[in-house]
């Protein structure tokens, strides 16, 4: 949270070194113009992204009486409290998110493996096999070409090579748990349906448009092996 803070803080020096108006409709004539508004876009979609809840007007004003050269209507503790405040509440939001998805997402995956044509795997990982290939099965140390679609237990798409327009390629050993699992039980030709517990995906962590502790379900195809490691192009890896 603290260098999320931080990166917010950055990018508002930065907007301050452009400049910026209070208008409600700014013109975007001039490279200025666009500048400013290119990394208002930027900070306003970052603060959405982190959840973080904050006053629009109250921040443009701050920021323009920054850039004058105003003193600060708030002591510097005063800031200091607001700042600690609001990140002790971010993270309580966040904390109370992550236990209600993996409340959520147990209730899913409980009723989910009694659904026709489910297996679920020693190590929890639940999948459907929808196509059976008749090429190679891949190995943990070979590299493999996958179309794939990725989303939540509510629908919603977080990622998808079919959207991109080509088939990833990345290492059987450098994505998530549970693909890897799955990956060398299918054939070149070959699709399953993945129903990734937490666990064997990005756990408690929060990834863009993954929020923590989810349950991921993703479509896989598998379009062919290549042998030999190389860094991932696209795909869940590990440290997305």
């Amino acid at each position: 949270m603290r260098r999320q803070l931080v990166l917010i803080a950055a990018m508002s020096t930065a907007l301050m070194m452009v400049g910026v108006g209070c208008e409600k409709k700014p013109k975007l004539d001039t490279d200025v113009q666009k500048a400013s508004y290119a990394i208002g876009q930027q900070i306003g979609n970052n603060l959405k992204t982190q959840s973080i809840e904050f006053d629009a007007d109250v921040l443009a004003t701050s920021i323009k009486e920054a850039s004058q050269g105003k003193e600060s209507r708030l002591k510097p503790e005063e800031m200091q409290q607001a700042l600690t405040k609001m990140q002790e509440t971010l993270m309580k939001k966040q904390s109370e998110k992550a236990d209600k998805n993996k409340s959520e997402g147990t209730t899913f995956l409980e009723k989910n493996k009694a659904a026709a044509g489910v297996k679920t795997s020693a190590s929890g990982l639940q999948y459907t096999i929808e196509k059976e290939g008749a090429g190679k099965t891949p190995a943990l140390t070979d590299n493999v070409k996958a179309h794939y679609k990725g989303t939540l237990i509510n629908g919603e798409k977080f990622d998808s090579s079919y959207d991109r327009g080509q088939p990833a390629e990345f290492p059987v050993s450098g994505v998530i748990k549970g693909w890897t699992e799955a990956l060398q039980m299918m054939k070149v030709g070959g699709k399953m349906k993945l129903f990734v517990p937490p666990d064997l995906g990005y756990g408690a962590s929060e990834r863009p448009g993954i929020p923590a502790n989810s349950v991921l379900v993703f479509e896989v195809e598998l379009m062919d092996v290549v042998a030999g490691n190389s860094p991932p192009k696209a795909a869940p890896s590990k440290k997305r």
